[in-house]
């Protein structure tokens, strides 16, 4: 079932089309989909986590950068804004680009992700910084979880223009 998801998750192939070997692809999307429902990846990713920090293995110098995700242009129709009756947690939003998601993500010194937040397309990076850093949290078994990175890196957007350039 596992790789039946890495499978799909790493070729970006359609779920119809999974190889026979992983059985019934209806499956493998209904029990992907109740995972992700339940909590179950987030359990997951929170105990592999701390695991790696009990270990030792993470790196504390942590970096903070955003990338957009696009809707697909089909089915969207005309309408403008999000699309009518979408959920506000759904992290829908209008720019420039259409219909988009903005990611943040906080990741260790060796580029592992850490914690990430969803925000509409149109929100700012710089608002969300704040928010991404409060869901960073590695349990420990003996102590209250760790939460402050030694070191925080911050992108900034190459979009923004620099201190006197035009924006013609």
């Amino acid at each position: 079932m596992i790789d039946a998801i890495a499978f799909k998750l790493q070729t970006g192939t359609q779920w119809v089309h999974l190889p026979e070997r992983y059985c019934n692809w209806r499956g493998i999307y209904n029990r992907l989909r109740m995972w992700a429902i339940d909590g179950t990846w987030e359990r997951v990713f929170i105990a592999l986590m701390a695991q790696a920090d009990a270990e030792e293995d993470l790196d504390w110098a942590v970096s903070v950068d955003a990338t957009i995700a696009g809707s697909p242009a089909r089915g969207r129709g005309p309408q403008k804004g999000a699309p009518a009756g979408e959920s506000d947690d759904h992290a829908i939003g209008r720019s420039r680009g259409g219909l988009t998601t903005n990611i943040h993500l906080v990741a260790d010194g060796r580029y592992r992700p850490l914690a990430f937040v969803l925000t509409v397309g149109q929100a700012g990076e710089a608002p969300a910084f704040t928010n991404v850093m409060a869901r960073l949290r590695a349990p420990c078994r003996r102590e209250r979880p760790r939460t402050r990175p030694s070191w925080t890196a911050r992108h900034t957007s190459s979009a923004t223009p620099s201190s006197g350039a035009s924006t013609a």
